[in-house]
């Protein structure tokens, strides 16, 4: 039987007790239960606590330890991982863990409920293991965009008081980011283009006129820029330039401005 330590907020643990563990969303939209193999170092097998315990609320986290038959089918791999994880029996999983030189970030999903009479026992288990937001994150400056911040989240004033992301707040005006368009085509510095255009594209409407030009662009991630920028836009002609980039040669063009279309189209018609 292989052993593995699901993390679950201590208000479960009643249910638990008395109907398994029940599943949520996991990989490929599949409901199911995370956990880790049970492995000689405490700190390894519990390293999720951490991370897992932004998300739950104040009471803590519990260890539910679950035994698996060694054929039960599981998926195993880490959570970073483009390609998807892997799917093995649960001892082969243990397997591949455990032979890992870093196993940090590594997770197993059950593709099942897990039933009450797998679960082996509950305990407590120590707070202060394991990571936050990603393994070796700490002394590494953390990202301040809105995406990445937790809103009330312990000490995110502060950080974003010390640190304002470049990309948030208010966006300059439109007088501002047209000198900034000119300046950096005049000079070839396409990053700061479509740093520009990525501004315009916060608005409700813009400058169309003077930012049409820019589908002759000569590289292509200007081109697509310029019809993700445009997409939110209710300025007249934005969906006949959408049109003419949907043809453009580039691929990842064509590809964006199909996207904008379809977005334009679906927000439309809601």
């Amino acid at each position: 039987m292989a052993m593995f330590v699901h993390l679950t907020p201590r208000a479960n643990i009643s249910r638990v007790r008395r109907s398994g563990v029940r599943t949520t969303m996991g990989n490929e939209g599949v409901h199911g239960v995370f956990c880790f193999p049970v492995l000689p170092s405490y700190t390894v097998t519990h390293q999720w606590l951490r991370e897992l315990a932004r998300h739950h609320g104040p009471r803590g986290l519990v260890g539910v330890y679950l035994r698996l038959p060694d054929d039960e089918p599981v998926t195993v791999g880490h959570y970073g991982d483009s390609d998807g994880p892997e799917r093995v029996a649960a001892a082969e999983a243990v397997r591949v863990v455990a032979g890992l030189e870093d196993p940090r970030g590594w997770e197993v999903f059950i593709p099942r409920k897990v039933t009450r009479n797998e679960v082996h026992r509950i305990r407590e288990v120590r707070q202060v293991t394991g990571w936050r937001y990603f393994p070796d994150a700490h002394g590494t400056a953390p990202c301040t965009c809105q995406g990445c911040v937790e809103p009330g989240g312990y000490g995110s004033r502060r950080l974003l008081e010390r640190n304002p992301h470049p990309l948030d707040g208010p966006p300059p005006p439109p007088r501002v980011l047209l000198e900034r368009i000119a300046e950096a085509s005049n000079r070839g510095d396409t990053i700061a283009l479509r740093e520009a255009l990525s501004w315009l594209g916060q608005r409700r409407r813009g400058p169309l006129d003077r930012v049409t030009a820019l589908s002759g662009h000569p590289e292509p991630l200007v081109r697509a820029t310029l019809a993700e920028a445009i997409t939110p836009w209710g300025t007249p002609g934005v969906d006949t330039l959408l049109a003419h980039l949907a043809e453009d040669p580039d691929p990842k063009v064509r590809e964006a401005a199909t996207l904008a279309i379809e977005t334009r189209s679906t927000n439309s018609s809601g």
